[in-house]
């Protein structure tokens, strides 16, 4: 005999649909203006001449577009020095974020996979790393790499930039819940070395934890302002952060108020970059890939 099948009981919503608040909404819309409107101000701003930039009204067109003709000015400006600044950028990106990101991807298989004397231990220390601010670590780290003679290089902001402690402890989390034991162990059975368990199986599954710790470490090695402040005095070896703040210091001066659209259209293309990094992993920014990989 068939089971009967119970018919639920109307109420004033559907479980299926998702409870509405209107609190929730206005909030979330506050919250969309409130990120939008510094992004929409250095659009418009770009688009502008310098005499109109510092007479119009910031947040609304003013005269002649002039989006190309300052983004042309910018690359060329000082004998193309953005291009090179963007490059160093690109450098310190890859380098420092790529190597961090697998580090981390390393560093947090082995700590959720493998049991050794002094795990708690590590974990204590890889808490108290995260909870340590980079600027106090800054100062010391400069120190160093004056007696080892590695300030105003690239050296000098790539390798501290290999170290995150919070992309260690997030990767750590992801493979403790995204890897089940049970498919390592299938694995190791079927005689699979450690090596390609981790590179044919781990690697796959651990792919949104990946991303997300790359998206972090290329957005803080991007946006990184003190560090190579206080590294690199060479100016052919700025980052775009301190390569747009010279420029706006010369803004700031009387000379120098004809560079202040070349500041704000460069700062402009340097967003791009990290939207565009957003845009095309987030495809891959999900969770749950290994659900029902392992079957009851």
């Amino acid at each position: 005999m068939r089971p009967l099948r119970r018919t639920p009981r109307r109420s004033g919503y559907s479980a299926d649909r998702p409870r509405r608040s209107i609190l929730l909404t206005v909030l979330t819309a506050l919250m969309v203006v409130y990120t939008l409107i510094p992004l929409a101000w250095l659009f418009i701003n770009a688009t502008k001449t310098q005499p109109k930039l510092l007479d119009s009204f910031g947040l609304w067109f003013s005269g002649h577009f002039a989006l190309w003709d300052n983004v042309h000015r910018t690359i060329v400006h000082d004998h193309h020095i953005f291009l090179r600044w963007l490059l160093n950028t690109l450098l310190y990106v890859v380098a420092g974020a790529g190597g961090a990101t697998c580090l981390a991807v390393l560093g947090g298989y082995g700590l959720a996979k493998f049991a050794f004397p002094g795990r708690r231990a590590v974990f204590a220390v890889v808490i108290g790393a995260v909870a340590v601010p980079g600027a106090a670590l800054a100062v010391p780290t400069f120190l160093m790499f004056s007696k080892l003679g590695l300030t105003d290089t690239p050296w000098a902001v790539i390798v501290p930039s290999l170290i995150s402690p919070f992309g260690l402890y997030l990767m750590w989390v992801f493979a403790a819940e995204a890897i089940p034991d049970e498919l390592l162990e299938a694995a190791r059975v079927d005689g699979s070395g450690e090596l390609r368990t981790f590179f044919r199986i781990a690697l796959p599954l651990l792919a949104p934890g990946i991303v997300t710790v790359l998206l972090f470490t290329v957005v803080a090695t991007w946006n990184n302002y003190f560090l190579p402040l206080i590294m690199i005095k060479n100016p052919h070896w700025y980052p775009l952060t301190i390569g747009l703040n010279s420029w706006n210091q010369q803004a700031a001066t009387a000379g120098g108020r004809p560079v202040f659209n070349l500041v704000i259209t460069g700062s402009l293309l340097t967003i791009i970059p990290l939207v565009a990094a957003f845009l095309l992993l987030q495809r891959y920014w999900q969770s749950g890939l290994a659900a029902g990989s392992v079957k009851e």
